[in-house]
């Protein structure tokens, strides 16, 4: 690993060998060398760290709000001194070009400034009482530590989301990173912990996030724990219903961001040049790897023609490779299994009567060995086949055509997940009709730019199998509180509601 951000960013053999269970090799998606060993916490360090939260939530609940917000505000500063490094450590870990991982890092920061502010609003309402002298409230207090759980695809980003909300809402946070990206996770706590370090209403060696490492049972154990009021998961839509299911077993909430399958419509009126743009960085982005990234692809039957043809040119000419180095515009993918499954997909595709474009390994040139190295692939197949209801985690665009919006909006519909969608089109019906009650059922929904890159001044999150939760903007900051209905009365009387009468 490069000494240039091996300790900036605080990545010790001390603080990769802290668990006392197996050690695992952690290496890098650009070419399989090994980047480091990290050693997996055991259950009992778990519930350690967790007890440990729950002691560190006693006092932090009780720190001024605004105060809270001036922490955050601190780590939003530290990440920008360290923006560079980071980015460069999420490019190596996980497989992002420069531009999109340093953009992950500045999600971060734009979460950190969005928090601040917050941490002086987070109130309630005051309520009018049907009862003389008496008023009625609504306040918001800490929840308890937060249980975080997330996956390879945006290491650091979506701990932010998470971590952010939940400091200036109060709350500590236990993390549990996915273990195809402990070092970034690593990285992010030791920031933090810079942070805390110096803080003057943290006592001197205090914490407020706990990282710990391991596969499923690690995950299993956060989940499980009762101390931990919420769990934020972020992952597959089978890891998302195991989680709902041993948190909503005693009676915890649960905060899930899950599969995608995101779809687009392009109708006769849209911008081509425009859409075809948006296209191509939904679906081929972080090497078709984000939870946004455009999967299916709805063409009006007089543009598909025109649509595809532009998408095939500029397919074979997309610069593939090591995604630190510059013009790099699709890095590799994760790991070999995940091209496995991508092959796999398309031979399925083939055989329900798709034509492919595209797919394959990437080899030659500058594209380094030890890499799964892909090239995009588009799919012309009838929106029925059963392939286009799965979603696969990597660079597959299925182009269907439609001939009605109205049908096509159904069968947009017609798929488990509900995250992410847009509309390409220069008519303000089709557009309203897109965006309203009965047009698109997911958690997002443009018109004119496509599905990848949100912003975190909105909510974020979707619908049906993706979990129904929403992080970052937004009031998404109450699913870290709990809320306190309150009632006084400042009278010398004790009116009852409802007029009932009691006396005695």
């Amino acid at each position: 690993m490069p000494v240039d951000f091996h300790s900036a960013l605080g990545l010790s053999d001390a603080s990769l060998s802290a668990g006392k269970g197996d050690a695992f090799a952690v290496t890098s998606p650009i070419d399989g060398r090994e980047l480091a060993a990290v050693t997996a916490h055991t259950v009992d360090q778990v519930d350690d760290a967790i007890a440990a939260s729950r002691d560190a939530f006693m006092q932090w609940r009780a720190v001024p709000a605004p105060r809270r917000g001036e922490l955050v505000r601190r780590l939003g500063n530290t990440l920008r001194e360290h923006k560079t490094e980071l980015g460069r450590l999420v490019s190596i870990e996980v497989g992002k070009i420069t531009a999109e991982a340093e953009g992950e890092v500045q999600e971060m920061i734009d979460i950190c400034d969005f928090a601040v502010g917050l941490s002086r609003q987070v109130g309630g309402l005051t309520i009018p009482s049907e009862r003389p002298d008496h008023h009625l409230l609504e306040r918001w207090h800490p929840l308890g530590p937060i249980g975080v759980i997330t996956a390879f695809n945006f290491p650091v980003a979506v701990w932010a989301w998470n971590a952010a909300l939940a400091l200036v809402c109060g709350d500590p946070i236990v993390w549990k990173p996915s273990e195809k990206a402990p070092l970034c996770a690593v990285a992010c706590d030791a920031l933090l912990q810079s942070v805390v370090g110096g803080f003057e209403d943290i006592p001197p060696g205090g914490r407020l996030n706990w990282v710990v490492q391991g596969r499923r049972e690690v995950g299993e154990r956060v989940a499980a724990s009762e101390k931990l009021p919420l769990i934020s998961a972020t992952g597959s839509i089978p890891m998302g219903k195991a989680v709902a299911q041993v948190v909503g077993a005693r009676l915890g909430r649960s905060l899930l961001e899950l599969g995608g399958n995101n779809a687009m419509l392009v109708t006769p009126s849209a911008d081509l040049e425009l859409a075809v743009r948006a296209i191509t960085f939904s679906a081929v982005g972080t090497a078709g790897q984000r939870c946004t990234s455009l999967r299916r692809l709805f063409c009006h039957r007089s543009v598909t023609d025109d649509v595809v043809g532009r998408l095939e040119k500029i397919y074979g000419q997309l610069s593939i490779g090591d995604p630190t180095k510059p013009g790099t515009l699709v890095g590799p993918l994760i790991d070999a299994a995940a091209a496995v499954a991508m092959d796999a997909a398309l031979e399925q595709a083939k055989e329900q009567g798709g034509a492919v474009f595209g797919g394959g390994r990437a080899t030659g040139g500058d594209i380094p060995a030890g890499g799964a190295y892909v090239k995009p692939a588009i799919v012309r197949i009838d929106s029925e086949a059963p392939i286009v209801a799965c979603e696969t985690f990597a660079p597959i665009l299925y182009v269907l055509e439609y001939d009605d919006l109205n049908d096509a909006i159904a069968r947009h519909n017609a798929v488990p997940q509900g995250l992410s969608s847009a509309i390409f089109t220069n008519d303000v019906r089709e557009a309203e009709r897109f965006l309203s009650a009965t047009g698109s059922d997911c958690g997002i929904a443009n018109v004119n730019i496509g599905t990848s890159g949100a912003e975190i001044g909105g909510a974020f999150g979707g619908e049906k199998d993706t979990g129904g939760g929403r992080e970052s903007g937004s009031d998404a900051w109450k699913a870290y509180m709990r809320r306190c209905t309150q009632t006084v009365n400042y009278g010398r009387a004790l009116p009852l509601a409802q007029g009932i009468n009691f006396d005695v």
